[in-house]
């Protein structure tokens, strides 16, 4: 069957916001969303199937994200330009300069992690207050509920973690997961999967594709000891889902730096951040000053200790991480606030 090219595009996540940006005289430039970036070359998917991106010699790779539209000169597959992104997951990496380009156009972010010794607050903590920052959506997805007898602690941890936060719980390697995510994985809708590795997201991957055989991403188990998983994903790529949209899988990230994610922790402190104008002084830190409005609910039983000290660390990772501007006016650079050692 032969598809509508309008319906293609559709399909792949095209929609108004990126059609308003497209020129008149670009009229016969092909939209292309890229579907994997590696160092020397990038793929992506157009209306007509798969296509090699042909890059000018002064653009780099490491400009893109999978997920991103180009406009593509249709005889040279050369790339025209980026379109302008609705949103960008991106994190920083230990001793780079620039932040490391996840997933862009993602409409909701999918944070898997499973029913064992894997699940951390802290950690999905930072993938929250990621796809805050990024204006994505963030769903919990606990997998491997079926190994379990009650998934309710798991449930009700996660679903403290913030406000009207959405948790799904499931089995990645039954057709009922394609089912319980379907409201986020529908025709012209983006998800990508982030988490540690060993937690199933290559296995939902398989099954929100309907992938199996050669086709299938290859997936691995954990330790049980420790509940540590080997990396079966390596890169970053873009596959349809059964139910029309599109899902960005993601290597498993051990390491969460925060950077330059300050309203992201806004949101997803919400209880603090709207504690913190009725402290006696602006520039109240929560932990020892008189008259502190947080330090006041933690004294009442309203908010948990453990919560304050997890925003506390949070937040003074994410002011050292975050470069400031400095220098002449209109000639302002980067720097970071870390204290040299």
């Amino acid at each position: 069957m032969v598809m509508d090219t309008a319906q293609s595009l559709v399909a792949l996540g095209w929609s108004a916001f990126f059609e308003e940006q497209r020129d008149p005289a670009e009229a016969d430039l092909t939209p292309v969303r890229v579907s994997t970036v590696h160092r020397s070359r990038m793929t992506g998917e157009s209306a007509t199937g798969p296509v090699r991106l042909n890059l000018p010699g002064n653009v780099k790779t490491t400009d893109f994200a999978v997920g991103d539209w180009v406009l593509l000169a249709p005889q040279s597959d050369m790339v025209v330009r980026r379109l302008e992104r609705h949103a960008l997951l991106q994190r920083k990496t230990e001793g780079a300069r620039l932040p490391q380009l996840i997933a862009a156009n993602v409409d909701t972010l999918l944070v898997v992690t499973s029913c064992n010794e894997d699940f951390n607050s802290a950690r999905l903590e930072r993938y929250l207050a990621l796809a805050n920052e990024a204006g994505t959506d963030p769903v919990i997805v606990l997998t491997k509920a079926d190994q379990i007898v009650d998934v309710t602690p798991f449930r009700t941890q996660a679903e403290a973690l913030q406000r009207s936060l959405t948790v799904v719980s499931l089995n990645a390697k039954e057709p009922e997961a394609a089912e319980a995510l379907a409201p986020w994985c529908g025709p012209g809708q983006t998800v990508a999967l982030v988490g540690s590795s060993g937690v199933g997201k290559s296995t939902l991957l398989n099954t929100l594709t309907g992938k199996s055989g050669k086709s299938a991403q290859r997936t691995g188990g954990i330790r049980e000891d420790d509940a540590k998983g080997r990396h079966t994903t390596t890169s970053r790529s873009l596959h349809s889902t059964q139910g029309g949209g599109c899902v960005i899988d993601t290597p498993g990230i051990r390491t969460l730096h925060v950077s330059d994610v300050a309203t992201g922790l806004e949101m997803l402190f919400a209880e603090i951040t709207e504690l913190a104008p009725d402290c006696r002084f602006r520039d109240c830190t929560h932990a020892h000053e008189p008259g502190c409005a947080v330090q006041a609910a933690v004294a009442a039983g309203d908010l948990d200790p453990a919560r304050l000290d997890r925003w506390r660390k949070l937040s003074e990772e994410n002011r050292d991480n975050t470069p400031i501007s400095t220098g002449p006016r209109g000639n302002k650079t980067p720097q970071s606030r870390r204290k040299k050692r």
